[in-house]
């Protein structure tokens, strides 16, 4: 989950619900490619947050007893192989986007266990296998995943408030076509805008689910989970025009 510190206590939004704030993102860009790729392409970006294992231990809580953001749980080798699993239901195509986010995700794990290393290497290999039956060429398979990374990439600058202020500029993501985009809000309190804009409509408006916890300490997981069971529900929204 994704955490905010805010003057009344913890703004948590959930992962899965990041994914289908990407997925909005995606929806309003200029669609290219045979409509299957497209249509697989927004499944993975909807779903590459998905299959996260249930609480047990210490998952969601810091030592302090905070809730803990995404960032500073470490590489769940569970979860990505349930990521795949669940991709694989769908076809070669949405496994084939799916693998490539995991392995630049993790590539930089290699070494440090031989099941992670495994895991990385299934992936290699079946990329290369799903590319040749698919009848793909790397360079176009990365257009499509670039998106699916540009997607998440500004989605989790919304969700953790890290819009940039007073005009300044915020890399979102430079794809294997060395093209470079920004987000920048030009007025304080205003829309932001993406420079260059890659959008079909000069104006619109995402949005995602938030829970609001005024408890800054839990004593386990499952009084944070009875506490975000009955927590209330704010809608965060962003709008951006060219």
């Amino acid at each position: 989950m994704i955490v905010n510190h805010t003057p009344a206590g913890w703004q948590i939004i959930y992962q899965q619900a990041h994914g289908l704030l990407a997925t909005q993102l995606a929806w309003h860009w200029q669609p290219f490619g045979e409509s299957d790729k497209w249509v697989g392409l927004l499944a993975a970006i909807a779903q590459h947050d998905d299959e996260q294992p249930e609480w047990t231990g210490h998952y969601g809580l810091t030592p302090a007893g905070a809730p803990a953001n995404f960032t500073m749980k470490e590489f769940s080798l569970e979860q990505a192989t349930g990521v795949m699993h669940a991709a694989r239901f769908q076809g070669r195509w949405r496994s084939l986007l799916t693998s490539l986010h995991l392995s630049t995700l993790y590539e930089s794990l290699r070494g440090q266990n031989k099941q992670t290393d495994a895991f990385l290497d299934e992936q290699q290999a079946k990329q290369k296998q799903w590319l040749k039956e698919l009848h793909l060429s790397r360079k176009e398979a990365q257009r499509y995943y670039d998106l699916l990374h540009w997607c998440d990439r500004l989605s989790l600058i919304l969700c953790r408030q890290e819009l940039p202020e007073m005009g300044r500029s915020l890399e979102i993501y430079t794809g294997s076509d060395k093209q470079r985009y920004d987000v920048v809000v030009p007025e304080a309190g205003g829309a932001a805008t993406v420079q260059p804009w890659p959008f079909r409509e000069p104006h619109f408006t995402v949005s995602v689910e938030a829970s609001v916890l005024s408890q800054l300490q839990f004593k386990d997981d499952n009084e944070l989970a009875a506490s975000l069971r009955a927590a209330p529900i704010e809608l965060l929204t962003w709008e951006f025009k060219k």
